[in-house]
């Protein structure tokens, strides 16, 4: 028995880069797609927001001389194009998926709602929601947890590079020591870069916990979804 019955994967835009420097790893998103259908297939319920990093960055972009606005809606474009990438990836596993936008953009994908996101997810879809918030000044961390709090999802899988919080970032410093659990609290007075603040604040203020795990280790989303221990849980 699957522990959760709906949840919301965060990916990072630099996730599927692979061993790329930019742009999409098709190797990467192939495996990508091929652990969410099977979670799919298993009867979860899946909502998905992936950020657009390996494509573009809005702060990046202020530091060349971008208007932070429209940096930001640089970023929000990025992640419909990794959206569409998982989007077709997804189909070529034979999992059906929908791609709702924050932006009204049709025929690229539909106008995201709540009630539209969840009706998709009930009929076996995965729901990529892209787009970000849909406004500047708000990270895809931000949206995710957002998009989670609205779906009604139990949990949010956040999938890194990384097996878990640590106590420092562990590709800088070999001492660093792995959470199995951690309270939002807890990682607002240690300073943990987990999330954005505001998307912490909402996870806590809502109730809603978070685990984050290796997403490149085949096999591990199945895991999180059955509860075992793969990464870290983040709760109030």
């Amino acid at each position: 028995m699957n522990k959760y019955r709906r949840i919301l994967l965060k990916l990072s835009g630099e996730s599927l880069m692979g061993d790329k420097h930019y742009g999409i790893d098709e190797e990467r998103l192939r495996e990508y797609a091929g652990q969410i259908g099977e979670v799919v297939k298993s009867g979860v319920e899946v909502g998905i927001v992936v950020g657009g990093g390996n494509i573009f960055r809005g702060l990046k972009g202020v530091g060349q001389g971008f208007d932070r606005v429209k940096g930001d809606q640089m970023g929000m474009l990025a992640t419909v194009i990794n959206s569409l990438a998982l989007n077709s990836a997804l189909a070529t596993a034979g999992i059906r998926s929908s791609v709702l936008t924050a932006i009204r953009m049709e025929p690229v994908g539909e106008y995201y709602n709540k009630w539209l996101a969840i009706s998709r997810m009930q009929e076996g879809y995965a729901v990529i929601i892209a787009g970000g918030t849909g406004n500047p000044f708000f990270t895809t961390d931000t949206a995710a947890c957002l998009r989670a709090i609205e779906i009604e999802a139990d949990i949010i899988l956040k999938g890194t590079r990384v097996d878990g919080v640590y106590t420092a970032d562990p590709e800088k410093d070999p001492t660093a020591t792995k959470f199995d659990e951690i309270t939002f609290d807890e990682v607002y007075a240690r300073k943990l870069q987990v999330m954005d603040l505001t998307a912490i604040t909402l996870c806590r203020d809502n109730n809603l916990p978070l685990m984050v795990f290796d997403m490149d280790k085949a096999g591990n989303l199945a895991k999180a979804v059955n509860g075992k221990p793969v990464g870290t849980i983040v709760h109030n």
